[in-house]
């Protein structure tokens, strides 16, 4: 996959940040123009998993263009920037919800409204504790919805936290590769 444009958001699972690097340099180093689309959690929230500025340098230095973080950059998504697939990784249980009621309050939840408005493929790679309980139903909402994929996802840890959801983030560039031959990528479910 080469040439290709592509917005890449990035939701508050922090815990999943360092696993949404090599994907992102991945598509970068092929020859994808890509463009970060940060919530307002990545781009200002300090945890333990690393301080917002830092990820933020990060993830702009690896893409080689500033981000964008508000809802009046990412409107232009749609009828300007002609993206082919918009990626959210990691796609944390409260964006999948606002996703499956359409909800458009955030910079990543707009770029998706404007690409799904052009009828173009958003991909989701979903990290989220309760995709097996509270979040179960959007994931069942948004798993049916036209030209929405998702990268394959499982159980992370079954035992300690039996509801909770992560996607292989390594498998982003196959998913964005079926997605844009209209195709969800199988398995869906890991074991």
């Amino acid at each position: 996959m080469r040439n290709k444009r592509i917005g890449f958001g990035i939701t508050g699972s922090h815990c999943n940040l360092d696993k949404i690097v090599q994907p992102l340099t991945r598509l970068t180093e092929q020859g994808n123009t890509v463009f970060p689309i940060l919530s307002p959690s990545v781009l200002t929230s300090d945890t333990r998993f690393g301080r917002a500025r830092e990820w933020v340098q990060k993830i702009e230095e690896i893409c080689g263009r500033k981000a964008i973080t508000d809802i009046v950059a990412a409107e232009p998504i749609g009828p300007e920037l002609n993206l082919d697939v918009v990626v959210v990784a990691p796609c944390t249980g409260n964006t999948l919800a606002k996703l499956a009621h359409a909800i458009s309050d955030t910079a990543v939840t707009m770029a998706v409204k404007a690409q799904l408005r052009n009828e173009r493929p958003v991909v989701l790679a979903v990290a989220t504790n309760d995709g097996l309980a509270g979040n179960a139903v959007n994931l069942g909402i948004l798993l049916v919805r036209k030209h929405v994929y998702f990268v394959p996802f499982g159980q992370d840890n079954p035992f300690e936290k039996p509801r909770s959801l992560v996607c292989a983030m390594d498998l982003i560039p196959e998913t964005i590769e079926a997605a844009l031959r209209g195709e969800q990528i199988q398995p869906i479910l890991l074991r």
